[in-house]
């Protein structure tokens, strides 16, 4: 076997193998004697069909075989001639063999870029300042009334307000003609709670009960209905009705109605521990983003364009799933994905990099994942989900789930050793000079 490597471009390469003619023979005889000895033709014991007739009716198919056979083994006999490691997929480009010839073939791969680390300790990176707002505590205990209350008549005089109840009855027109779906009867509706559309809601504050109001509002623009988006509308509402929302009053006895075993002091206390932890979790995680991004910034890698190219279309698809489950019509997320094509560029080209600089590091280091690394992180896993370790250790058997799992114990090495030597400077949130999120 000969080979030849070209340099195509700083991450491509063309790998040029030929075979010689002996090879492409034995490849040849090998195949044909398999089908020789599973050939039924009829006339012929089976086993027994001559070659010559073998390779007058089985030609193509065998040349195919012979392809498939004589690349997949020397190709990577070449790969590690040559000490190359691709991370696309080769393009081969190749002639149909013949019995008695050379055979040649040519490989188009691209290879993992030469990192060379230049500054990556004492990297400056700021930190959110943890301030934490007791009034997340309140809004977590409103939520918890909010799941008891009741919704009374409003019985002052008094026209609608933010947070009421009301009960509407309305036409919608586009055009001066009836909007197809856009009437309603007794219709129950949070005013503030901007399920409508706006001006809506806005517009039946201030009114009176039994009284009736036209809204000349305008559906926005992207809509998901094309053929109204951006369109004037009009609304004849007439308020009905309107409720108020009644909480029942935060008592251990309340807490007892819906299961809770702890009392409302505990409960609070630990509903603010939660919160603070899980603030705490936000902050740490920000940090390692913003310690990453400096990484990158400090650190350029060249990034294979087929890898840029499969991040990209994973962070996709992970924010379709997240749009679609929130309810964006499609054409809509085609809009969005079309806008923010440079922030997906961008944050897809940072994973690739990090990644690479994260193994760098971690081989000059010594920070590479181990067995036990692997064992005690499926034990801690199993415990947080109470779950049978056994069963934990099963899932992470799964190649594609380990590579995930190994790879995050190296990055959380790599992490905290660059934690250990950042400069590390604590600023308030709203001083904070970009979101690393």
């Amino acid at each position: 076997m000969k080979t030849n490597l070209e340099k195509v471009s700083n991450l491509e390469r063309k790998l040029n193998v030929e075979i010689p003619a002996v090879t492409v023979e034995a490849a040849f005889e090998k195949l044909f004697k398999q089908v020789q000895k599973d050939a039924a033709i009829k006339g012929f014991r089976q086993g027994k069909v001559p070659l010559n007739t073998i390779k007058t009716m089985y030609g193509d198919r065998v040349k195919q075989d012979v392809v498939q056979d004589l690349i997949q083994k020397h190709y990577y006999e070449a790969l590690k001639e040559l000490a190359l490691d691709p991370v696309s997929y080769p393009e081969f480009e190749f002639d149909a063999p013949s019995e008695g010839k050379d055979f040649a073939f040519t490989a188009h791969f691209e290879v993992r870029p030469q990192v060379t680390l230049k500054k990556y300790e004492g990297l400056d990176v700021e930190k959110e300042k943890f301030e934490f707002d007791e009034a997340q505590v309140s809004k977590v205990l409103d939520n918890i009334r909010s799941s008891r209350a009741e919704y009374v008549p409003v019985f002052e005089d008094r026209p609608a307000q933010l947070g009421d109840f009301a009960v509407v009855d309305f036409d919608g027109y586009v055009d001066g003609q009836p909007l197809q779906g856009g009437k309603g009867v007794d219709h129950s509706l949070e005013l503030g709670s901007k399920s409508f559309i706006d001006g809506f809601e806005e517009g039946i504050v201030g009114m009176a009960i039994g009284s009736s109001k036209s809204l000349n509002l305008k559906f926005p623009d992207p809509y998901h209905s094309k053929d109204l988006a951006g369109k004037p509308v009009k609304f004849d509402v007439v308020l009905k009705s309107l409720k108020k929302k009644s909480l029942p009053e935060l008592t251990d006895d309340f807490l007892k109605t819906i299961g809770a075993t702890e009392t409302v002091t505990e409960l609070t206390a630990t509903i603010r521990k939660d919160l603070q932890e899980s603030e705490a979790r936000r902050i740490d995680q920000d940090v390692k983003n913003r310690l990453l991004k400096a990484l990158v910034k400090t650190n350029p890698v060249d990034v294979p364009p087929t890898m840029l190219k499969d991040q990209k279309k994973a962070l996709v698809e992970d924010m379709k799933k997240k749009m679609m489950d929130q309810g964006m019509p499609d054409e809509e997320f085609s809009d969005y994905v079309s806008k923010w094509d440079g922030d997906f560029n961008a944050t897809a080209t940072e994973m690739i990099c990090a990644g690479f600089l994260i193994d760098a590091i971690a081989q000059k280091h010594d920070l590479r994942w181990s067995k036990a690394d692997v064992d005690s992180k499926i034990d801690a896993y199993a415990k947080q989900m109470n779950m049978d370790v056994e069963k934990v250790r099963e899932f992470y058997a799964a190649p594609e789930q380990a590579q995930r799992l190994t790879y995050m114990i190296t990055e959380e090495k790599v992490v905290d050793f660059l934690t250990k030597s950042a400069k590390v400077k604590e600023v308030e949130k709203s001083k904070l000079k970009d979101s690393a999120n």
